[in-house]
């Protein structure tokens, strides 16, 4: 990646007071064009053409992380084995999910590509710019780090209703940052907020170039991709945390 290149760039117009008190009513915020147009565009690029997609999945049997190169190595029926056994614990009100993943932390830690784009964004999304961004409108100034975790979004895939009640972690704000362009409302995919009786409060689409951080818990999920979803839904995620 060229230093000439932005690839994290806050953008300087953001009305921080603004959005500081959208989120102090909601207790979450969507910030659109939250990093300048070129900076955006380059993450898109990573990771629509340079992100290894393994496969994060949840039957209520089993959570597994599937690598690359295993994910390649499953066979139709493999993978329609799976796809029934998650249809089949949504259908009986458990929780589950199917999604493309990248472990961006993971894979710092672990040194897998020191020199790549994914790694520098584990780094970006770590650093003062943002953090600060993130402190000053969520009025929480003891978060100190975030994870991180590229995510993919086709067809049949979704996250499922949960909470992320990880306090004792230091879960305190989750985000889900957007790269998808031009993507329809009815291709699925909306992070959704619920009340108790199961109506939805806000649904955010997948905007390109928008943060979208929540206080933690709340009761969220990402909605079914259907078949006829022409992109797919590109983002980081994660948590913002005290420690």
């Amino acid at each position: 990646m060229s230093d000439e290149i932005p690839l994290f760039k806050i953008n300087p117009g953001l009305d921080r007071a603004a959005l500081a008190a959208t989120f102090a009513r909601d207790r979450r915020v969507q910030i659109r064009n939250f990093l300048t147009a070129d900076a955006a565009a380059t993450i898109h690029q990573v990771l629509s053409q340079q992100t290894p997609w393994g496969l994060a999945w949840n039957d209520g049997n089993s959570q597994t992380d599937i690598s690359p190169a295993d994910l390649a190595k499953l066979s139709p029926q493999q993978r329609g084995a799976m796809g029934q056994a998650i249809a089949q614990r949504v259908r009986a009100r458990g929780y589950g999910f199917s999604y493309q993943r990248y472990p961006m932390v993971t894979a710092y830690a672990n040194n897998w590509d020191p020199e790549g784009p994914l790694h520098l964004l584990v780094e970006h999304i770590n650093d003062a710019p943002l953090m600060d961004l993130v402190r000053e409108v969520t009025a929480m100034p003891d978060l100190v780090k975030a994870d991180a975790q590229a995510t993919l979004f086709g067809p049949g895939q979704f996250l499922g209703l949960h909470h992320d009640a990880h306090v004792a972690e230091g879960w305190r704000i989750a985000y889900v940052m957007n790269f998808t362009q031009d993507w329809h409302e009815d291709w699925g995919g909306y992070l959704n907020f619920y009340d108790d009786d199961g109506d939805i409060i806000t649904g955010f689409r997948p905007r390109f170039n928008a943060l979208n951080m929540f206080a933690v818990p709340q009761r969220h999920n990402v909605s079914f991709v259907p078949s006829w979803s022409q992109v797919g839904r590109y983002a980081i995620t994660g948590w913002f945390r005290d420690r």
